[in-house]
């Protein structure tokens, strides 16, 4: 047989959305449970790139937080995964991922719970931007601020709802937790301009 007589296969490229849930190596793969909802909604490439981004953020804020206060109850599981699927209510209003919009808040909270998530997880999807509520745990304010710092945004209000978290637990000064907070949000915000061009990368349609 002659090397023209031969059948070269060619590499087959992953979809966008598989390639949103595995590449870069280098960004934490989303929770298992997370990945697979995405995959069996068929969600957009891009949203599953923004969640990816957004769990890798807070789970660098939640290493932070875990070895500065390692006595402060933080429910890392549920941090999480609640950065992992907080915009999955997008997969129901599309318009919402090119637009503004908060209809998939409370749409993302009723789609984890009609998949078997429980309230502690499914939460998120609608406290994400509702950080100034009195119910607000720690983890909602995390999962916040990953939201707002993966892109560099800066909000006073939140940061200094998780000031005062931090300096009840440490018994430091809040002036002495702000400059803490400062500069790992400061650090982690000069990774914007990559992350914001990842996500750009995918389409968001499927």
């Amino acid at each position: 047989m002659t090397r023209s007589d031969r059948h070269y296969a060619e590499p087959v490229a992953p979809d966008p959305l598989t390639r949103a849930l595995s590449e870069p190596g280098d960004l934490r793969p989303l929770p298992n449970a997370a990945a697979d909802l995405l995959r069996s909604l068929d969600a957009p490439p891009r949203l599953a790139a923004h969640l990816r981004l957004v769990h890798d953020v807070a789970a660098q804020l939640a290493d932070w937080v875990q070895d500065r206060c390692p006595d402060l109850a933080l429910d890392r599981e549920a941090a999480l995964f609640g950065a992992a699927t907080h915009d999955i209510g997008k997969t129901v209003h599309l318009a919402e991922l090119s637009g503004p919009g908060s209809l998939h808040e409370e749409a993302g909270r009723a789609l984890l719970t009609a998949h078997g998530f429980a309230p502690r997880l499914a939460r998120f999807a609608a406290t994400h931007a509702s950080w100034t509520a009195p119910e607000a745990a720690l983890e909602d304010l995390l999962v916040s601020a990953a939201d707002k710092i993966w892109k560099n945004k800066r909000v006073t209000e939140l940061e200094d709802l998780l000031v005062a978290r931090l300096a009840r637990s440490t018994g430091k000064e809040h002036w002495e937790e702000y400059l803490a907070l400062d500069e790992i949000l400061g650090s982690t915000g000069e990774g914007a301009d990559a992350r914001l061009a990842f996500q750009a990368s995918f389409p968001i349609h499927a």
